[in-house]
């Protein structure tokens, strides 16, 4: 193995390793708001879906974060073979969904309370996303 193949391999491997820590690091992020919140803020967390009020627990916080942290990733692993700014392009897409998924946490939150600590969860795990994932080289 020639060093050019070993140093694709390791900038790769680096590369995907630090895409884990920012989907893992979005995850838990949220779950320490939900923690921070639940026995402290004593605010319930729970949304209207239909004509039920239902409870937000840590289960949903983690697995939501984790697929909005998996599907971000996917995402930018097709824009990285498919333009030629894939960084750029990820974060003005990955901020227009942010903006929009705001809507679930104040359409649904049942509370000003409750849709002040979704609101913090979402724009938290975006943000981590956001500037986490493409990590710090940005023109490939």
């Amino acid at each position: 193995m020639t060093n050019d193949m070993k140093q694709i391999k390791t900038t790769s491997t680096v590369r995907r390793a630090g895409r884990g820590v920012a989907v893992v690091g979005g995850a838990a992020s949220a779950l320490i708001l939900w923690a921070v919140n639940d026995p402290w803020g004593g605010i319930d967390l729970a949304v209207r879906q239909g004509g039920t009020v239902q409870h937000v627990g840590p289960a949903t916080v983690a697995v939501t974060a984790l697929i909005a942290g998996l599907a971000a990733w996917a995402l930018l692993a097709v824009l990285e073979r498919t333009v030629r700014r894939p960084a750029r392009t990820y974060r003005i897409i990955a901020s227009i969904l942010l903006v929009l998924s705001l809507a679930g946490p104040l359409g649904s939150g049942v509370g000003i309370s409750c849709k002040l600590v979704l609101l913090a969860m979402h724009l938290t795990v975006g943000a981590i996303l956001i500037i986490g994932l493409p990590g710090r080289r940005t023109n490939r």
